[in-house]
């Protein structure tokens, strides 16, 4: 009898032992899943936004079925296509660029002008720049393959602090500073206030040098601000994108963000988002 009892316990341990694995497997596969449209944004293919329309619209696939429902869970071991294509599942990574003088913020370019892509020949993933420069505007851009991150920098609503050095034609003066600091309207929007500090004055040659620190990142908005109070941009450099600055880049060159420097981004990029819903 005290055998049958023994041999019962131990089947009730081995089985409760099984069932205490099977749960674990389970929270640890639950634990590696992400909702669908965030892995495809995460992959860089494209913003969370769009990649929710593109799964209503049944032109994304798992593991070959169609899905349709937003939501839907996945993990790495998953396969995912949109439009019929594998989605990129490479590590994230996120560079600073020196972005230099003649070189457009694109991928490609039909006219074969230098691309920022050029830059990154080398490199084992495929990244992307998180925003824009103009193509004579030289200065910090953000690349990397996380669109869920690119997306977040670049929203309005981030309002990250960008400084720029800033060269423009004819002396700036004290009222037309406080006018630009203040806010004027461009195309009947006025702008956010903003911060200049004038640098130097070259009046053999006609110019102002100055930096402006500003939250805002429309199309040309800093050229066009210049514009409105008669003084065009000669000269155009970023400098800094919240805490991250150039120092030790050339035109042309790269390095990798460090993972606190990443995490940095995201947590004031989120945190000014989050406030400026209230």
């Amino acid at each position: 009898m005290m055998f049958i009892t023994a041999f019962m316990m131990n089947i009730l341990l081995t089985l409760r032992t099984i069932s205490c694995r099977l749960v674990n497997e389970k929270e640890r596969v639950k634990a590696m899943e992400e909702r669908l449209q965030k892995v495809i944004a995460q992959s860089g293919y494209t913003s969370r936004r769009k990649a929710e329309e593109l799964i209503q619209q049944g032109k994304v696939t798992v593991n070959g079925e169609v899905v349709t429902v937003l939501g839907t869970k996945v993990t790495k071991k998953d396969t995912i296509c949109v439009n019929g294509k594998m989605i990129n599942k490479e590590d994230k990574v996120y560079y600073l660029f020196y972005k230099p003088e003649k070189c457009v913020c694109t991928m490609s370019d039909e006219h074969d002008r230098t691309c920022v892509a050029d830059y990154f020949s080398d490199s084992n993933e495929r990244v992307y720049p998180v925003g824009r420069l103009d193509y004579d505007t030289t200065g910090a851009l953000f690349m990397t393959n996380d669109g869920e991150f690119a997306n977040l920098i670049m929203h309005p609503s981030s309002h990250l602090e960008k400084v720029y050095e800033v060269s423009v034609k004819g002396l700036l003066t004290k009222a037309e500073k406080n006018q630009l600091e203040k806010g004027i309207y461009l195309e009947g929007v006025k702008t956010l206030p903003c911060e200049i500090a004038i640098t130097g004055n070259d009046e053999e040659h006609g110019t102002t040098m100055l930096m402006i620190r500003l939250v805002e990142g429309k199309n040309r908005q800093i050229k066009k601000m210049f514009e409105e109070v008669g003084h065009p941009v000669k000269r155009l450099r970023r400098i800094m994108i919240g805490p991250i600055d150039l120092k030790g880049l050339t035109p042309g060159t790269y390095r990798r963000l460090k993972p606190h420097e990443v995490n940095v981004l995201r947590t004031m990029a989120l945190k000014k988002k989050n406030a400026n819903k209230k």
